[in-house]
């Protein structure tokens, strides 16, 4: 089981880097969700996942949610094969936190370099928490 913590990283490439370890069989634990980064500005950040809430109905979806650590997961799982058999085996083998359990406080968390915030060539950036207290969610 590999531990991630999430705490400064960039959502999509958390998620690309995430989903292939998950097809290769891994077993993952994101930590700190609600502090992965989104790159770009905040109020449009915030109004595309406005309205991608806003799609469908609620009898047929689809559904996107609002809590920050369910957005990772739904990103995750838009780049798996979610339909698929190993695709859904895949997702099942994902477990995503905001902050950290009790059963996963001395374990020693990984963090991935090469989505870091620091690699980003702008300043504006918005964290999840952010997003999802702006689209409602409760803490």
């Amino acid at each position: 089981m590999t531990v991630i913590d999430a705490n400064g990283l960039i959502l999509g490439r958390l998620a690309s880097i995430v989903a292939k370890r998950l097809l290769s069989g891994e077993e993952i634990d994101i930590i700190n969700a609600e502090r992965a980064v989104v790159s770009g500005s905040p109020e449009t950040t915030v109004s595309k996942y406005q309205t991608m809430r806003k799609k469908g109905s609620k009898e047929k979806g689809p559904y996107f949610p609002k809590r920050s650590d369910m957005i990772l997961r739904r990103t995750i799982r838009g780049m798996l094969p979610h339909k698929k058999a190993f695709g859904k085996a895949a997702f099942g083998r994902l477990r995503v936190y905001m902050g950290t359990p009790a059963e996963l406080k001395n374990v020693e968390a990984e963090t991935l370099d090469s989505a870091h915030k620091s690699r980003l060539s702008t300043i504006k950036v918005t964290d999840l928490e952010m997003i999802s207290q702006r689209l409602g969610a409760k803490k």
